[in-house]
Parts: structure tokens; sequence; C-alpha cells
């Protein structure tokens, strides 16, 4: 009898033990940590900002175990795909082709693009206005895209590998203008002490086909069901108040979008 009582025990530790196993394994976040006020490191070189606190939010609610890698932005995919990290969350927006290479969740917040350029400048934000300028933006991102398409054949293009090398340039006057996330451009830039000279310029750009869905967390395709465990708790920090106690201390404007 006591024999079998210790079979059971261990048949029972073997069952146990595959679950909690499964339950604590790890999901490793990607960022290139170069977009405050959104995804950043601290003095410190602790990640910090609204992606990373949503992300804490996120994982604490689907009870998911998480740490964050970090990568080049235009290694993101590349490194999401060869295992180096499970999710990207870096503000990625929801584009066509991004979609025929990895699976994103539901979008976490949504925004659109805009040129910033110095107060007094006097060109106008089409063809005519910036042939011969430079412009600076971010590579591999969709604001890279939109300005090549655009305004490629007629303004100088000069890529960065992170949005505040672009700052530094445009401060020094080595950029004409840039081109960005517009609520990024004001927070991390505008309402600094580095951009008091620069402002908005031209519309705001909408255009899904560069701008996207929305911006999401990306994962690899197979992974339906990681993905569907963030979209529940996406849609449960939103309800709860969590998400709104977040954006709040970051926005003073609905980040979430239409």
């Amino acid at each position: 009898m006591k024999s079998l009582k210790i079979a059971a025990l261990l048949l029972s530790t073997m069952l146990i033990a595959p679950l909690q196993a499964a339950s604590s394994k790890t999901v490793r976040l990607s960022s290139d940590f170069t977009y405050p006020p959104f995804n950043y490191k601290d003095a410190t070189g602790k990640p910090v900002g609204f992606d990373i606190e949503i992300a804490d939010a996120l994982c604490e609610q689907a009870a998911l175990n998480c740490e964050w890698v970090t990568l080049a932005w235009d290694g993101l995919i590349p490194g999401l795909l060869s295992r180096k990290s499970d999710v990207i969350m870096a503000s990625m927006r929801i584009t066509e082709e991004r979609k025929k290479r990895v699976l994103f969740t539901d979008k976490y917040y949504q925004t659109p693009a805009s040129f910033v350029a110095a107060k007094d400048a006097t060109f106008n934000i089409d063809k005519a206005g910036l042939k011969g300028k430079v412009i600076g933006v971010q590579v591999g991102t969709i604001h890279d895209n939109y300005v090549t398409d655009v305004y490629g054949d007629v303004a100088e293009i000069k890529r960065y590998t992170g949005q505040d090398q672009v700052y530094i340039d445009l401060e020094n006057g080595r950029l004409d203008a840039a081109f960005a996330n517009s609520d990024q451009l004001v927070l991390a830039f505008l309402e600094k002490q580095a951009g008091a000279n620069f402002a908005l310029k031209g519309k705001l750009v909408t255009d899904k086909a560069y701008v996207g869905e929305g911006t999401a967390l990306a994962l690899r395709k197979q992974d339906k069901k990681l993905a569907e465990q963030f979209n529940t708790a996406i849609a449960e920090i939103r309800a709860n108040g969590t998400y709104d106690k977040i954006a709040a201390k970051y926005f003073s404007f609905d980040i979430y979008g239409q």
C-alpha cells in the first residue's frame, strides 16, 4: 500500500511539474529603447516609459513572467523571427507589409505622424518646398518609408538608428526637417528645451498605408495563443482603469485614439 502511495505521489509530481514549467516560462519583450516617452532607459539603464509600463501591466494581468531584451530597431523583426525575443513591444505600428512577417495583437494606441522644423522655416511641406532639403528619420520605420516614397526624389533623406539622434542633428542645424510620430515629436522634443525653436509643420499624416492601423505588440505568426493572452489583457486593463491611469502619467490627450 505504501509503495502505491509513493507511486501515486511521483505520478502526480510528474504531471504537475510540466505545467509549472510552462507557466513559469519567461516571455522576452524586445525594444530599441530610443523612443521617449514611450520606451527608453533611465540613468541607471532601467527600461522606462509608456510602452514599458503598459507591458508590465499586460504581463501582470496575463500572469506572464516577462523580461526585456535590447535590439536595434531594424533588428527587432529579424530578432523576433530568429527567437532572440518572443514579443516586440516598441511602439511598432500595424502595417500591411509587417503583417506579412509577424502577428500583431490588438492596438494599444494610435496616433498620426508629422513633420517638424524650425518655427521660422519658410518652406512648405510639399515637393516644391522640400526640394533640396535634408529630412531626418529613424531607419526602417514607417516614417522612413513615407518620406522615401513621397519625397525621396527631391529631398535628401538622412537615416538614424535612434530617434534621439534625429533630434540632436535637428537642433544642431544638420537637418532642415524631421518626420516621426506627432505625439512623440511633441512630448520628446518640442516640449523640451532643445525643441523650443521648433514646431510641427504641414498637415498630419494619417494615411493607413504608412501610419498603419494603430500600434501593437508583434509576435511570431505561430504564437497565436500568446497573442490572445495579450489581447485579453489589453481589453482587461482598458476596462479596469489601469490603462487610463498609466496613460495619464504621460499624456494630456487620448493616446488610445479612435
